[in-house]
């Protein structure tokens, strides 16, 4: 599989007999022109381009099925070339374009909240079948970095500080601007909070934005949600985000799953601005989205208006609008569920659903 090598790996996969602008060009047709079968890349001598057909897969995943929202966001379910599959999301709007990646098949972080918790942990992604969702998104849609304004999300499957070594990769050869040439300030990786490997990120010369799923506000109501957490209290995570060395141009994002009778009480939004007033940074609050045996609900939208208004008196605060809940393509899940033409399947989540789809709330 090519996807995921770089210009100097495809330079000794060619080998010394082949000057090293021949590994320049294979490099820029994976990733900067999106080839899908290596015989068409016309730059190449024709004896070199046999050989790579021949001894070589470029390694894009294979599209199994797709779900279409009637928001129109799409959820597409991808074949690994293991047999393995693993969902990526297009969410369209007038004026961009989000993809939202997978990094892990599975995930094993354990979040009482989301559905992909059911899956347990697989394998971690290659830094290539991470490159390669943007690549076939980019391919489906007839977009072009550079031209169309997109942005990639690192929020599907999986905890990407946990596959941090192939996240980085496929950052560097996603923000090369001879290779897939996405904009460094519109890629972000989303975390719970594993505090070592935030230390770890910060030290990277390439990296994605910093997004921190924070999701309550004390450590008790944090462990109940997450897991993992006990072993990053927030004293210890909101110390390393004070210590992330921030671009000029960026901040810190961090998520706040709202739940009914949870997390969403007026206490709990005077401390998260207490908490989080002297960073620089961004909140953006996510109203639960339902699922099959998820133990919780959504606040109701005035629950949710009255939360943003109390944190936006001290930072930036959004509400995240749901996408493709009706596809299981919103945050939250994303379980590699089967749905058939009718959708019937959908209507474990519609009661639950209505109150947050009625009434779309301002971004």
């Amino acid at each position: 599989m090519l996807l995921g090598l770089d210009a100097a790996e495809l330079a000794d996969l060619l080998g010394p007999e082949h000057p090293r602008f021949r590994a320049q060009q294979v490099y820029e047709a994976l990733y900067r022109h999106r080839v899908a079968d290596l015989a068409a890349v016309t730059t190449l001598p024709t004896a070199l381009r046999r050989r790579l057909a021949a001894d070589h897969r470029v390694g894009l995943p294979e599209v199994e099925r797709r779900y279409d929202s009637a928001d129109g966001t799409r959820r597409y379910l991808l074949r690994l070339e293991d047999g393995r599959t693993v969902e990526t999301v297009f969410m369209p709007e007038p004026s961009r374009a989000t993809f939202c990646i997978s990094t892990q098949v599975g995930c094993p972080v354990g979040c009482r909240f989301c559905m992909t918790a059911a899956l347990g942990l697989e394998r971690n992604l290659s830094a290539g079948e991470i490159v390669g969702q943007v690549l076939l998104l980019l391919r489906e849609h007839g977009l072009e970095p550079g031209r169309d304004r997109i942005n990639v999300v690192m929020m599907g499957q999986g905890e990407p500080l946990l596959n941090l070594e192939a996240v980085l990769k496929a950052t560097r050869l996603l923000v090369d601007p001879r290779g897939v040439g996405i904009s460094p300030r519109r890629l972000t990786l989303s975390t719970v909070g594993i505090v070592p490997k935030i230390h770890e990120l910060a030290q990277a010369p390439v990296r994605p934005k910093l997004a921190v799923s924070l999701h309550a506000t004390t450590d008790e109501v944090r462990c109940r949600l997450i897991p993992i957490a006990r072993k990053y209290p927030l004293a210890d995570l909101l110390a390393a985000c004070r210590a992330y060395p921030l671009r000029s141009w960026e901040r810190l994002t961090f998520e706040y799953l709202l739940i009914r009778d949870v997390n969403d009480t007026d206490r709990d939004a005077r401390r998260l601005a207490s908490l989080l007033g002297q960073l620089r940074a961004k909140v953006n609050l996510i109203p639960l989205n339902p699922g099959p045996d998820i133990p919780f609900e959504p606040p109701d939208p005035e629950r949710v208006l009255a939360f943003q208004a109390r944190v936006r008196r001290v930072l930036p605060c959004f509400v995240r609008k749901p996408r493709g809940q009706d596809v299981y393509a919103a945050c939250g899940q994303l379980r590699r569920m089967a749905l058939d033409g009718n959708r019937q399947a959908c209507g474990a989540i519609s009661t639950l659903a209505s109150r947050s789809v009625k009434r779309t709330m301002p971004e």
